[in-house]
């Protein structure tokens, strides 16, 4: 009778493993033009948000001092636009709220990483922005230009002198009007920074990246 010993197979297995695939680091400059980036967007929205709070107070006291076309004496003229004011008030908010989108897109990481997105909102944020503060001002500038009719800004600076112990306050009224209108116009260059940067970002990365991949390609013989 002949035993027959049989060894058992050993079968090694292996677990195949996806080699994560390296990212290239932003170089030195690189950060530093995001952060600018970052920076004039953080200027941009507190710059809004002092624009809709100082126009928006004019539009307040307006609203509360103007009187009735039955009263004899009136503070304010017939021919009156509000328009530009009005143009601060919502040309600010929207900035308020694009400058918003543009930090969320690029310091969310779960939106940061997805670069289609990311990249959109950071060219659309500051183009919005820019043709907001471009109309808010082409409205200003227009109105104060007429003859005949008088805006918020002109018709208090027109009685700034003047010490008034109640609403409306014409120094405070005309103070307001112009830091809104000034900040206005701020933001326009603002936003065109904010511009350049995300496209020097956008093509600086792209340009390490492919030159990441040229290095870690194998060489052809």
């Amino acid at each position: 009778m002949s035993l027959t010993s049989s060894k058992p197979e050993m079968q090694s297995e292996f677990q195949e493993f996806d080699t994560p695939v390296a990212r290239p680091q932003k170089s030195g400059v690189s950060r530093i033009v995001e952060s600018v980036g970052l920076g004039l967007t953080v200027l941009a929205l507190l710059s809004s948000i002092t624009i809709v709070g100082t126009a928006g107070d004019t539009l307040g006291v307006y609203n509360k001092t103007t009187l009735g076309s039955e009263f004899p004496l009136a503070l304010w003229p017939r021919e009156f636009d509000l328009r530009p004011t009005v143009a601060l008030v919502t040309c600010g908010t929207i900035i308020m709220l694009s400058s918003i989108a543009f930090l969320i897109a690029t310091k969310v990481p779960a939106i940061k990483k997805i670069s289609l997105v990311s990249t959109g909102i950071s060219y659309l944020s500051p183009t919005i922005s820019l043709i907001a503060a471009l109309i808010a001002t082409s409205f200003f500038y227009g109105v104060n230009a007429s003859k005949t009719d008088s805006s918020l800004q002109s018709w208090s600076c027109q009685w700034s002198s003047i010490d008034m112990n109640v609403q409306p306050h014409w120094n405070m009224l005309c103070k307001e009007s112009k830091t809104a209108l000034y900040l206005t116009v701020m933001i326009i260059p603002l936003q065109v920074f904010v511009l350049g940067t995300a496209a020097w970002g956008a093509f600086a990365q792209k340009k390490q990246t492919v030159a990441h991949e040229r290095k870690g390609s194998p060489a052809l013989s």
